[in-house]
């Protein structure tokens, strides 16, 4: 488990590829502080699992699915990407819960500047929007945002100077594709309330004969 908030920005210094699957190096500091083979990292917010490591950098494989499902595909030599280490038990949960099992990816519509905080609107497609609330929290990039404004195919985040120069947000321009993970509570949520097909017990009016309404 992860929270979005990003500890470095790491550079791909190398990209292996076989026919679906493939392989990446990534140069990187302080997530290599206390790295372990077989432990997780937040790469863009993907949950990888580091395979190789040195002093200086890690190497992680990459699945059919997450090539399919993130922007690891665009990914070329020289790329920055955020990294985050999981989350130790402990410790301080600055963020919101992030799995980095991504949902799907979003476009980068606009950007805009108001004074010290900087604009973002994000399209994404229906089964991430179904998720997006505003005040919510949303992952872009394995960031951790909240969400400002709510559209019906897009969404609109405000960033913070600190959050920008200490993630790869303030590379992000119009057209660039992130990757995007809602807040897991919500998809548990609708699936105990009988969403997508499913039954539930939990009705309104279980609700309201049990006094919850």
């Amino acid at each position: 488990m992860f929270t979005g908030i990003v500890e470095e920005v790491g550079v791909i210094r190398q990209i292996r590829r076989g026919r679906v699957s493939g392989s990446l190096t990534i140069g990187a500091e302080k997530v290599l502080a206390d790295a372990a083979v077989g432990e997780s990292i937040a790469v863009n917010g993907i949950c990888l699992t580091v395979t190789a490591f040195t002093t200086d950098c890690f190497t992680v494989d990459v699945m059919h699915e997450t090539f399919d499902r993130s922007n690891v595909s665009l990914f070329c030599v020289g790329t920055r990407v955020n990294l985050e280490r999981a989350m130790a038990a402990g410790g301080r949960f600055g963020g919101h819960i992030v799995t980095g099992h991504i949902d799907g990816t979003g476009t980068v519509r606009s950007i805009r500047e108001d004074e010290n905080a900087r604009w973002y609107e994000i399209a994404a497609p229906p089964a991430v929007m179904r998720y997006v609330v505003e005040k919510g929290s949303v992952a872009v990039d394995g960031i951790s945002l909240t969400v400002a404004g709510v559209k019906k195919d897009a969404f609109l985040i405000s960033a913070i100077p600190h959050t920008r120069s200490n993630t790869t947000l303030t590379e992000r321009k119009r057209g660039d594709v992130v990757n995007l993970e809602n807040d897991c509570i919500a998809k548990y949520v609708e699936k105990l309330l009988g969403g997508a097909g499913q039954k539930s017990r939990i009705t309104e009016d279980f609700l309201a004969q049990n006094g919850f309404l």
